[in-house]
């Protein structure tokens, strides 16, 4: 028997005598065979496997002579003439013939998988992930160093922890408990970080009977989650944990148990069950249509559909279609996500078309949602997406609340894949650059499927992922002309095959191409297909690719040819979108890009569309192929003057600028007052929403243009828009949860402005940089740039900015208990707000001055405080505001013995946070209205209250340090 092992030092073992292989490189040389047994690995994956994306001189030279020296390493696995393990070339590459059972990580994965399988009992499953974890014999690929073998053995490892939380739950629900406690607590050690890992630990010792052993686990990982990552347990830890408190069993078994009984509580388990029978006797249960469970993966999310529209007159890809129908029978066979990554290296071959096409054949498989996202992989703007930007949409199209969405890029990505476990999701990754930007997007979880489309071939998806390769090429000439008589009928093709062949020729199965030619001959029905076929051979010779250099495309030489054939208007408009900072644009955004009226941008994008130039792939919302991109950005340089191309810049932004200025006021009243902006050049036509609901969908729909706009502006040398557009995206960003996106922004902004010497630029751009720096958990950052903010605001005797920077310190030492000091801060902001005659600022102002005062007692002059700020801000109509005086007079109100009064705020406040979707603030005023009830002898409401409370708080995941959700659980212990 010849046994290859990696899960552990790099050992060749004939009938379990050790074979040397040779130093580390020619190890991992071995080693990047033995992860594709079976298949050819290319001589460039090999250098890349072992010296990463840039090889020295020569190693191509080494590789040889290491696959020389391991070719007669294998010899010496058996007779000369029948070697037990075979080196041979193939096809460009090299391949190790040998059974995938011959080496470990490859028997690993078969186990697990046959574990997972569908109808496995669990007494096999749990024999099976056994002897899967007997595999391992220590750090696997030990020894080896290099990108590639730290990306495999990070991915082994997480397998290991996976097969290891499956086993444990599997020998719990057999009822032996027991085992799971011989080996976990080693695993622990391991990954002490790794909740699933102490939660199923936990529940093995609460079993036996060591409940107190498991309560001090928790508390273990508890204050090392803080200290290490700064947060707190997930809802899986903390649901262990509440079910120890309460006494429950460990999960429920399916088969009976035969592990210790249940009466050998100790002490101190006994004594939180005491404290849990007093907690559920005085807390009513939610009904469970209106409690969230503590996973992810139940939560009533919404089930997106997020699929473009699909190519009209799809044609050919038989092949392409056929394996990709494998790939899915494959995949419904094994309990693993499944990852298909669609490669070229050509630019517009159809890549994106054929992904979105079967993803619209197959999505019926997958009921709860398809995800697609354009990475832009190879946008010519450079505005690349980060995985992080991807992620969070990912969280929103689930409809998951801004106020859960963690901060860091690894707990989003967390709770993405939680949020995916036990559903069956299509995710389209699109136009990805490299592996490493699709890596945090794919599912881990059974049942969904990934689809990578990109123009590299992301070979280091093959081994560390499992991914399947495809490769989409040119099309065929009778492809080609299948897709032209998809487009412009069988008669008309028949009619003229000469002229059909030279344009295929000409095209030389480019399907992007071949679709511009076609809707040119569609717009004039009468004109010869040899017409076409003449133009486009005075086109031009051969043309170097847009897309590195390929020769066969000649697509400049057809996207000049149609681009000849626009109108003038439509030409320039074509050109001058090549200074748009993309993702995409919506007609008002044409139309002051532009500087013509909103109808004339409608008619002129209809044009570019029938030419093939532009897709709407959302209603009034268009996009380009980065390649038309490139060359929309190429004419722009080389046919428009720099003061035309500086005009349409300077229009563009003051286009979303002035209509991000009017949203936001919307949003936050007393912003309104902290910048201001010159008139918007003639022909920019701002956007005019009209109220709350209209500025936030704006937001929604256009934050990403404006975040790139931000990025973009200061190279094209519009400093000022950059700073200014960064402060009008603040709130938006801010309630929404994007804050690293907040932080990202402010940080261009501050070098915007510091470059300028711009004093306005500087302060507003430290006052959202503190805003981010505080919604990220860094108190001591944040207030240093609040005090920056206000001392520059003081310089320029801006009153305004001194009112926003107030209120902001204020917040931040009310949070950190010192009321006093937020006293101070509230009335200094008062005061620079009526200095500004800043109504909103006032009512602002007067309410934290009023919220501050009764938390230091003073509830007579808290009321007088807070009675103004309402009136003045029923005037300006800020419903946000309006929501937290209301809140903040039903607090004073209760402290001053007017409970009937007091309910009657909060009922107005409450009505106006579930208006604005203020869900934290909601769950807090239905705390107070709890303390309320209860203070004047109300028992059942003030239960009702608090158990709605404490429902949002389950909702938003709000962890047990939080101050709400600490209170809230708090109150209902002491009752």
């Amino acid at each position: 028997m010849v046994e290859l092992r990696m899960l552990g030092p790099i050992e060749l073992a004939v009938g379990g005598r050790a074979v040397e292989v040779g130093p580390p490189q020619r190890r991992t040389v071995l080693a990047a065979l033995a992860v594709d047994v079976g298949r050819p690995v290319t001589t460039d994956v090999m250098l890349e496997r072992v010296w990463g994306m840039d090889p020295p001189q020569g190693a191509r030279r080494a590789v040889y002579a290491h696959i020389a020296r391991i070719r007669r390493v294998c010899e010496q696995t058996g007779g000369a003439d029948e070697p037990l393990l075979c080196l041979v070339r193939r096809s460009g590459g090299y391949l190790l013939d040998a059974a995938p059972e011959q080496v470990d990580v490859h028997r690993f994965r078969r186990l697990i998988d046959r574990a997972r399988g569908p109808g496995q009992p669990d007494g096999e499953r749990a024999l099976l992930l056994r002897e899967a974890l007997g595999l391992w014999r220590g750090e696997p690929l030990a020894g080896l160093d290099g990108p590639w073998a730290v990306r495999v053995r990070e991915a082994w490892r997480r397998r290991r922890v996976d097969a290891a939380i499956g086993w444990a739950h599997a020998e719990l629900r057999i009822g032996d408990p027991l085992a799971v406690i011989g080996l976990l607590p080693d695993l622990l050690g391991e990954y002490p970080l790794v909740e699933p890992l102490a939660e199923v630990l936990m529940r093995a010792l609460h079993a036996v009977g060591r409940g107190a052993e498991a309560l001090d686990h928790y508390a273990a990982i508890r204050q090392r989650l803080a200290e290490e990552l700064g947060a707190d347990p997930g809802p899986g830890l903390r649901e262990a944990h509440r079910a120890i408190l309460q006494g429950h069993p460990s999960r429920p078994s399916s088969r009976g148990t035969r592990g210790q009984p249940q009466s050998l509580l100790t002490q101190a388990q006994a004594q939180a069950q005491a404290q849990a029978q007093v907690l559920s006797a005085q807390t009513p249960v939610a009904p469970p249509t209106t409690r969230w469970p503590a996973s992810p993966a139940t939560w009533p999310t919404e089930i997106p559909a997020q699929l473009p529209i699909g190519v009209r007159g799809f044609t050919g890809r038989g092949e392409e279609l056929v394996r990709l129908e494998a790939v899915l029978a494959a995949a419904a066979e094994q309990s693993a996500a499944v990852v298909i990554s669609a490669v070229s290296g050509t630019a517009g071959v159809g890549k994106t078309a054929l992904a979105v096409h079967w993803a619209h054949r197959v999505r019926e498989t997958f009921p709860d949602g398809q995800l697609h996202v354009n990475l832009r992989g190879f946008d010519p703007g450079g505005s690349t997406m980060d995985p992080a930007e991807a992620v969070r949409g990912f969280l929103d199209a689930f409809g998951v609340p801004p106020a859960r969405v963690p901060a860091g890029l690894e707990a989003q990505v967390g709770l993405y894949r939680s949020l995916l476990a036990g559903r069956r999701v299509l995710v389209v990754l699109d136009n990805a650059r490299d592996a490493e930007q699709v890596r945090p997007l794919l599912p881990g979880a059974p049942g969904c499927l990934a689809l990578v489309t990109s123009r590299n071939r992301l070979t280091s998806l093959v081994a560390v992922e499992g991914a399947q390769l495809l490769t989409v090429d040119l099309l065929a000439r009778a492809e080609a002309r299948d897709l032209l008589t998809g487009r412009l009928g069988a008669d008309r093709v028949a009619a003229e095959p000469a002229a059909v062949e030279e344009i295929v020729a000409r095209c030389a199965g480019l399907p992007l191409a071949l679709a511009v030619v076609a809707a040119r001959a569609a717009a004039q029905p009468h004109l010869p297909l040899a017409a076409l076929a003449g133009e486009l051979r005075e086109a031009g010779s051969p043309l170097d690719a847009l897309d590195g250099g390929d020769p066969a495309t000649q697509v400049r030489a057809v996207f000049s040819w149609s681009y000849r054939t626009l109108s003038a208007d439509a030409a320039r408009l074509f050109r001058l979108l090549g200074l748009h900072p993309g993702p995409d644009i919506a007609l008002p955004g044409v139309a002051g890009l532009a500087g013509v009226p909103a109808g004339r941008a409608r008619a002129l994008m209809a044009e570019l569309t029938r030419a093939h130039l532009l897709t709407e792939h959302a209603p009034g919302r268009y996009a380009c192929h980065d390649l038309l991109r490139a060359y929309a950005t190429e004419l722009v340089d080389t046919v428009d003057t720099e003061t035309d191309r500086y005009a349409a810049t300077h229009r563009m932004l003051d286009h979303y600028l002035h209509t991000a200025r009017t949203a936001d006021a919307l949003l936050t009243p007393y912003e309104r007052k902290l910048i201001t902006l010159p008139p918007a050049l003639p022909g920019a036509v701002p956007e005019e929403p009209s109220n709350h609901q209209e500025a936030k969908a704006w937001f929604v729909a256009e934050h990403p243009v404006l975040l790139a706009a931000i990025e973009r502006a200061p190279a094209t040398g519009f400093d000022t828009h950059a700073w200014q557009l960064a402060s009008t995206l603040t709130s938006f960003l801010d309630r929404h949860g994007y804050w690293p996106a907040l932080a990202a922004a402010q940080a261009t902004a501050l070098d915007s402005a510091r470059r300028r010497g711009d004093r306005a630029g500087q302060a507003n751009a430290h006052r959202g940089f503190g805003i981010a720096q505080d919604r990220l958990d860094h108190p001591d950052d944040a207030r240093t740039h609040y005090q920056l903010a206000l001392d520059l605001f003081g310089e320029l005797g801006s009153h305004p900015g001194q009112a926003r920077a107030h209120l902001h310190l204020a917040r931040l030492s009310g949070a950190q208990g010192d009321s006093r000091q937020a006293l101070g801060h509230a009335h200094h902001s008062l005061g620079h707000s009526r200095a500004a005659d800043d109504r909103a600022g006032q009512s602002a102002a007067l309410n934290h001055i009023g919220w501050f005062r009764a938390r230091l007692g003073d509830h007579h002059r808290a009321l007088t405080d807070c009675r103004q700020a309402l009136a003045l801000t029923l005037e300006t109509g800020d419903l946000h505001s309006q929501g937290h005086t209301w809140d903040s007079l039903g607090y004073i109100l209760h402290h001053l013995g007017r409970y009937e009064e007091a309910v009657d705020c909060y009922g107005q406040a409450l009505a106006l946070f579930r208006r604005t979707g203020d869900r934290h603030s909601e769950a807090t005023g239905l705390a107070y209205l709890g303390d309320t009830h209860d203070t004047a002898a109300d028992p059942e409401a003030a239960r009702t209250a608090w158990t709605r409370a404490r429902v949002i708080t389950e909702e938003l995941g709000l962890p047990d340090t939080d101050p709400l959700r600490s209170r809230i659980l708090k109150q209902l212990m002491a009752r």
